[in-house]
């Protein structure tokens, strides 16, 4: 006969509680507990109360946890539980419920939970919390950034742009491509405009001077000027004479100091560069991934496309019938989807534009009057909603109005860049094939005042083994708003960037 052990009480503790611990029931996300089959199972749920009425009887609780759009019924018998317990039972609140679910009794949803038990893991006081179940307008939404992913609009939103990046990776790793971690800081400008936010650690009140009176930028931490990064290209390009295909997605910044609704100061660039691809090699890899892109959402994210179309049709009730779209927004994304996008060149677009009724009428703001304009966004949607309503691609611009980078072609008066343009948005990707000949490049950087000694390393890419490459820039917040419909880029990234903003 074994002797009996005899265990210390703090061991013998610590077993019961773990014990029971084990015993509380895991929480179940709302969009499983509404696509499975638990009609009569204990479960428990935790989340955020949107609404909460009914009676002295009974409390009828809408329930959301940003699981999925769709919030779920609590049902909660009065006598069940004490009366100060549905003090604190406010929208705003977050709780945790402990229940059965059963079939609704009511319409509108196929499934409910019976309360068993209730705890509030966090009040919201009703006089303060701002988020009332009530329509509020985006700008309020905008001062109250930190509150408004619980509201359905931008719940939907961001639930989608989770959807697209996921996507991106998603669609770059299927064809072999390298992601790449390019500089936020840089000593380069890529895009040769000079709007860029400078980083520096020198004492700004106090900086140290060279004899000539300027700030000595030489004991800077860096030792030199540094900025924050307009773009990755320059960088991905030295990836891309490697591994062949790579692709960058990060923050890019702009010091532009433009408060419209389609710019930011921090935005989110996706931009890849393929060896040995030329321009037409570019659009067709653009356009198969907007493609895929927009299909990924379409499956995966219905219920948040289904909410945001009709929002933006409720959005688009009252406005002129020329300022309405004429697609519902899951209509346009199915149409983008499954039509080729127009291919036309710059010259052949200024033609269009020049004898246009918009611009023999001067309706438009900037009037094209012949090659070397630099489009506008009027000009750009003119192209895409009412000449061939679809997605357009320009190629072949003046040089004068592009970058350094792009390769000339034989005219020399225009280079092998892409622009595509979507319904709604203008100009959502930018790309070229690159100017692989040493001698071109350089006569390009000269002309354009890019200084050569700084981009060094990009020159000696075309001294040792160069070859003919492109790629292109996509603005991730303007796929953003295409897809979800929303006409402010403000509204699709989570803390917006603007001048004189940099709240939350």
């Amino acid at each position: 006969m074994f002797p009996a052990i005899k265990f210390p009480r703090e061991t013998i503790l610590f077993y019961i509680f773990a014990t029971i611990e084990n015993l509380r029931m895991k929480r179940t996300k709302i969009s499983t507990l509404l696509q499975a089959d638990k009609v009569g199972q204990s479960i428990n749920v935790k989340g955020w109360v949107r609404t909460r009425r009914g009676s002295k009887h009974v409390s009828f609780i809408a329930l959301n946890d940003g699981s999925t759009i769709n919030s779920i019924q609590v049902v909660a018998e009065a006598e069940n539980f004490e009366e100060e317990l549905f003090k604190q039972i406010t929208t705003g609140a977050c709780i945790s419920v402990d229940g059965t679910l059963v079939e609704s009794q009511g319409s509108g949803q196929k499934v409910e939970i019976t309360a068993e038990n209730i705890d509030v893991l966090g009040a919201a006081d009703p006089d303060e919390y701002p988020l009332q179940p009530k329509k509020h307008s985006l700008e309020f939404l905008r001062e109250k950034a930190h509150l408004r992913f619980r509201t359905n609009t931008f719940s939907a939103v961001f639930r989608v742009r989770h959807a697209l990046a996921f996507a991106i990776h998603q669609f770059f790793n299927n064809k072999g491509f390298v992601y790449m971690h390019t500089p936020i800081i840089t000593g380069a400008d890529a895009e040769g405009a000079g709007e860029m936010f400078q980083v520096t650690s020198l004492d700004l009140d106090n900086p140290p001077k060279r004899k000539d009176g300027k700030v000595d930028e030489t004991q800077d931490f860096f030792g030199k000027k540094t900025n924050l990064t307009v773009s990755g290209q320059l960088e991905a390009e030295l990836g891309a004479m490697a591994f062949g295909e790579v692709y960058t997605f990060g923050p890019t910044f702009r010091a532009e100091n433009s408060n419209t609704s389609r710019h930011l100061a921090e935005f989110w660039m996706i931009e890849p560069e393929v060896a040995f691809a030329d321009l037409n090699d570019n659009m067709d890899l653009a356009e198969d991934f907007l493609k895929y892109c927009i299909q990924y959402v379409l499956d995966t994210c219905p219920e948040d496309l289904a909410f945001l179309d009709r929002r933006l049709t409720d959005e688009e009730k009252n406005l002129p019938k020329e300022q309405k779209s004429e697609m519902g927004l899951i209509e346009r994304l199915k149409f983008v989807v499954e039509n080729d996008f127009e291919r036309l060149t710059y010259t052949e677009a200024i033609n269009i534009l020049r004898n246009s009724k918009p611009n023999k009428k001067k309706k438009f703001q900037y009037l094209i009057e012949g090659f070397g304009a630099d489009l506008q966004s009027e000009h750009e949607r003119y192209l895409v909603e009412k000449k061939f309503k679809k997605p357009v691609i320009l190629t072949d611009y003046p040089k004068g109005i592009k970058a350094f980078y792009m390769r000339m072609n034989e005219d020399g008066e225009t280079v092998r860049a892409m622009d595509i343009l979507f319904p709604g948005i203008g100009e959502i990707v930018g790309g070229s094939q690159r100017e692989e000949r040493l001698d071109k490049l350089q006569t390009r950087m000269d002309e354009m005042d890019v200084c050569q000694e700084e981009l060094w390393w990009y020159l000696e890419t075309r001294k040792f083994g160069t070859c003919p490459h492109s790629g292109f820039g996509l603005g991730f917040e303007r796929l953003i708003m295409f897809v979800t419909g929303m006409k402010n880029v403000r509204d699709v990234i989570a803390f917006p960037r603007t001048p004189q903003n940099a709240s939350f």
